[in-house]
């Protein structure tokens, strides 16, 4: 008897915050028989599965070994051809530097169904959520979102700095805080002004959300004196001066101790 064939979900998670979650897919995470989640993953999103569901861990933590790329496409492969409903749920949008052109090439070359649900990019939300919004009719007609860390394979990433200095309002890296000093020479080298304002937004849209602002020419020894780690969004452009009358999130938990502890660190 042909065995049943499973189907895999790749599910955008959201920023942080387990509201943002897509309620298409709230309901996949309580139909899964396995989720494979990630690190930036919201763990409050694993309430939403099953009694009996397998979760399994597969993040990949900075600077640590860790499961490799080929070993989760595998894990997605083995449980879909044993017939089981499989939610692979990642950080923010699957399709925004998640690696799912990678995973779901797999489950094709294996003859397993798949779905892509979007998710909200934390290129976005997390700007939203500090009260920087990336296009504005007077200051802002395009953006771009950009992998600020350098692959782990050491292949060096094709970044057209000339076109991103001067061609683009508003620039959002991931990932880059470690590498904020050669984004900052990059830009100024191609043209963008020093007096460019910057954001750095950790955590965004979580209640221990910090931001740091400053400007391209000095945000790197800024930077020396703030603790700012991973996960943070970097945005470059002028937007980031209508954080001063926007900002919103981090006043409305102004009396939450947890984001008081992260401002004041």
């Amino acid at each position: 008897m042909k065995r049943h064939v499973g189907e895999v979900y790749f599910v955008g998670a959201g920023p942080g915050d387990p509201k943002l979650l897509t309620l298409r897919g709230a309901e996949l995470l309580q139909e899964a028989d396995v989720i494979v989640y990630d690190r930036l993953v919201n763990i409050q999103l694993l309430d939403h599965a099953k009694k009996g569901a397998e979760l399994i861990y597969c993040g990949k933590q900075p600077q640590t070994a860790c499961i490799s790329q080929e070993e989760i496409n595998d894990i997605l492969v083995y449980h879909g051809k044993r017939g089981q409903k499989v939610v692979r749920l990642k950080g923010g949008d699957s399709t925004v530097f998640g690696r799912v052109g990678e995973e779901a090439a797999a489950c094709r070359q294996n003859g397993l169904p798949f779905e892509i649900v979007p998710g909200i990019t934390s290129g976005i939300a997390a700007p939203a959520y500090a009260g920087i919004p990336l296009t504005h009719r007077e200051l802002s007609s395009s953006f771009a979102v950009v992998a600020g860390h350098r692959r782990k394979d050491g292949k060096q990433e094709e970044i057209n700095w000339q076109s991103l200095a001067v061609g683009v309002d508003t620039l959002v890296f991931y990932m880059g805080v470690k590498q904020i000093q050669l984004i900052q020479e990059k830009l100024l080298l191609h043209g963008r002004p020093p007096s460019t304002p910057v954001a750095i937004i950790q955590w965004g849209t979580c209640e221990v959300q910090k931001t740091v602002t400053g400007e391209l020419g000095t945000i790197v020894k800024e930077l020396e004196t703030k603790k700012i780690a991973s996960p943070a969004i970097i945005v470059v452009g002028e937007v980031v001066r209508l954080r001063e009358d926007l900002a919103w999130f981090e006043d409305k938990l102004a009396d939450s101790p947890l984001l008081q502890q992260a401002i004041h660190a």
